[in-house]
């Protein structure tokens, strides 16, 4: 889960060296934390967040499949 939030992210911004994406496990949910450069942010979410919320989709159809929940939340430094 956490390079297909990483190449996805890549793919989207102007600085793809500052795209880091860090996974804090539990037993049922995975959180996956996604910090940008900040000129990059608006481009990660996206008008509305319609770019975020189609990262999210991807993400809980992938995870499905491991019958494990995971959560995207993108970090403002």
């Amino acid at each position: 889960m956490k390079e297909l939030i990483t190449y996805i992210a890549k793919s989207l911004v102007d600085n793809p060296d500052e795209v880091v994406v860090t996974e804090v496990g539990g037993d049922q949910t995975t959180v996956l934390e996604l910090k940008v450069a900040k000129e990059d942010l608006g481009k990660v979410i996206g008008k509305q967040g319609r770019t975020a919320r189609a990262m999210r989709t991807l993400l809980s159809a992938a995870s499905a499949k491991n019958r494990k929940r995971t959560v995207l939340e993108i970090v403002e430094d």
